[in-house]
């Protein structure tokens, strides 16, 4: 058993990992520019996620319309179609 005043030995260090930027939402050189599907409006929120069943998806919300839209790669998906998607079997 080591004496309560040894040095310990040094922790191995871990490579470096390069993190993306986050950027900022309030900073326009920051925000992608999208538009709502339904009006034309560029005041949107989007969103990249993936779905329970992996499925990478851009969720766009419009501040104007309330339009929602989540679009694949594929093409755009119906509600039913990402209930589908999400759902536990």
């Amino acid at each position: 058993m080591p004496a309560a005043n040894a040095p310990r030995a040094p922790r191995r260090s871990r490579a470096a990992r390069t993190a993306p930027p986050l950027g900022s939402l309030t900073q326009a050189a920051h925000r992608e520019t999208a538009a709502c599907s339904h009006c034309g409006s560029e005041r949107v929120t989007q969103l990249s996620m993936n779905l329970t069943d992996g499925t990478p998806v851009q969720f766009v919300s419009c501040h104007v319309c309330e339009e929602r839209s989540w679009l694949s790669a594929t093409g755009p998906l119906t509600v039913d179609g990402i209930l589908e998607r999400t759902r536990k079997h």
